[in-house]
């Protein structure tokens, strides 16, 4: 497509994850902003939610009062509607705008009123973060109508993208009062989607047999389906991150998805110098917290392997990953392994032991030697139950241990005082074994720190890999992908244990290989490479949105 036939000349995305980190579309938006911030300068502004205090301040936000100084002094917002100006802190330094939505609560029976008179959204079962995240979409849309009018700019040549349920409210609400604004909405994973995955029913080889609808009755998930669903089926263009997700939206909302695949930022990875004292520093680092929890000395050639992300037992397949694990010990391999699990849970802070014995020469090891933080749920943690059941509880079994690292990796930690990034390097290998991951951005970040990994057929990651190379290995493109089904949970795990197995027993030239391999596969996947497709998201909208405007 020849992108100059875009004729957008003001962009908005708005998320709840603006210059707020919680999971993966923090990663999304963020690596993807300099990108469009190349192409649209300060026309592109993204809308995030202002729930920060001076206690508590975003660590992502720098704030600017002479951005939109104007428009911030006249802006004819609601009352309790109020906007923080600045820039994200993020290659590109985009132009953020963070809203304070309390005041729209006053007006919410009224908003759900219309929104079910117009779309059909059922408000009435709503529970949770519902109210909260319709709040700040409508808020979100008040804003977005304010800055056309500050900018005097055509409607037509306007574009706002949302992103996932909790902004759904803020397009329809554009949608219903500025129809010549080009709408967008993205959904990273459907709601009832999830849902299903959650209570532990089969989603794929049943996925042709679900209505969404009667499942949202079933899950008591009515308000955010249709929400969701009239967001979907109402806004110019939809799109998703995946053909695996493109799939279950189609299904269970009714509408079938552009997919626009998430890249990724090369600015992220040191460059060949820097890598390889990053590498060498994290290990080192990794090395020293593992022999202080469990007395166990390791020696630069042990082989480090992990799993990262968001705290999803059975959906991000840490499940399958402690049991291949297990099942690694259990086949005695020739080389000392160190498994990681880098997943944040409910914390209660860090060991306070631990650090004070690693201050010490001699590490004896700690009771409990599986774990860096306390946490306030131990008895009922499933990775740390799991790690025990496994035997893993009192330390090395077969020259395999493993270490739970229940916390954020921001740097602040407490044991490592590295932030993920700043640890990857140190890694040989990371295993990401999936069962609902819509994309992936673990292990797309593992290959473009040049780590090698292991994913599945139910990561959309995984589903780009295998249409870029149809029989991906190790040594053509630094990543493995296995077969997963709803009923393969045993075959899964003994691929995934071989596979450990196969990275740790490559030499030294074969190892170094993978790892260019996997940096090549990254290569492949930038924002550089992706971005066409919003483009040609937007094309589609303004499109819509026009040939709607003709029809009314």
């Amino acid at each position: 497509m020849d992108n100059n036939h875009q004729e957008i000349d003001l962009l908005f995305e708005v998320s709840w994850e603006v210059c707020n980190k919680i999971g993966g579309i923090y990663t999304v938006l963020s690596s993807k902003s300099k990108t469009l911030k190349e192409r649209y300068k300060d026309r592109f502004i993204f809308i995030g939610p202002d729930v920060w205090s001076e206690d508590n301040p975003s660590p992502y936000f720098i704030e600017t009062p002479s951005l939109l100084k104007a428009w911030a002094k006249k802006a004819m917002l609601p009352e309790g509607v109020d906007v923080r100006v600045g820039r994200w802190d993020v290659p590109g330094k985009p132009v953020a705008v963070l809203v304070k939505f309390d005041g729209m609560y006053r007006s919410k029976d009224d908003a759900y009123t219309r929104m079910w008179n117009l779309y059909g959204v059922d408000s009435l079962h709503a529970y949770g973060d519902y109210d909260e995240g319709c709040a700040f979409g409508r808020a979100a849309a008040e804003v977005i109508e304010s800055l056309i009018m500050y900018f005097k700019a055509d409607p037509s040549h306007v574009a706002a993208l949302f992103d996932e349920w909790t902004t759904a409210m803020g397009l329809l609400t554009l949608k219903a009062d500025m129809p010549r604004v080009a709408t967008i909405f993205t959904t990273h994973a459907t709601s009832i989607g999830r849902s299903i995955c959650g209570n532990g029913k089969p989603l794929y080889d049943q996925l042709h047999n679900y209505n969404g609808d009667q499942m949202a009755d079933e899950l008591n998930m009515q308000s955010k389906h249709s929400l969701e669903k009239a967001a979907a089926l109402n806004a110019d263009a939809f799109t998703t991150v995946s053909e695996v997700t493109a799939d279950e939206a189609e299904q269970l909302l009714g509408r079938r998805p552009l997919v626009t695949p998430n890249g990724f930022e090369p600015d992220f990875v040191p460059g060949r110098k820097a890598y390889a004292q990053a590498r060498e520093a994290a290990r080192k680092r990794i090395f020293e917290v593992a022999s202080t929890l469990n007395g166990t000395e390791y020696t630069d050639d042990t082989f480090i392997v992990a799993t990262s992300g968001r705290c999803e037992y059975r959906n991000k397949g840490i499940d399958v990953y402690l049991d291949a694990v297990r099942r690694v010990a259990d086949l005695h391999p020739s080389r000392r392994i160190l498994a990681l699990v880098l997943v944040p849970a409910w914390e209660a802070g860090v060991r306070p032991e631990l650090p004070l014995r690693m201050a010490e020469s001699n590490h004896r090891g700690l009771t409990d030697p599986v774990i860096t933080h306390n946490l306030h749920n131990p008895d009922s943690d499933p990775i740390f139950n799991r790690i025990r059941q496994l035997g893993f509880g009192a330390g090395v079994q077969s020259g395999v241990s493993v270490i739970y690292v229940p916390c954020y990796l921001n740097g602040t930690d407490g044991v490592f005082q590295h932030t993920y990034y700043e640890l990857l390097p140190g890694l040989d290998l990371t295993v990401f074994a999936s069962y609902y991951e819509p994309w992936g951005y673990t292990p797309h970040e593992s290959v473009a720190f040049g780590v090698p990994t292991v994913t599945t057929t139910l990561a959309g990651f995984g589903r780009w890999v295998l249409s870029a190379e149809p029989h991906p290995t190790f040594a053509n493109c630094g990543v493995e992908v296995v077969s997963r089904t709803d009923h393969n949970y045993g075959e899964t795990v003994e691929a995934i244990a071989r596979k450990i197995l196969d990275a740790s027993a490559l030499d030294a030239a074969s190892a170094k290989k993978a790892r260019a391999a996997a940096q090549a596969t990254a290569s492949r996947a930038t924002w550089t490479d992706f971005i066409k497709y919003y483009y040609e998201a937007f094309d589609a909208a303004a499109q819509a949105a026009a040939e709607a405007a003709v029809g009314k």
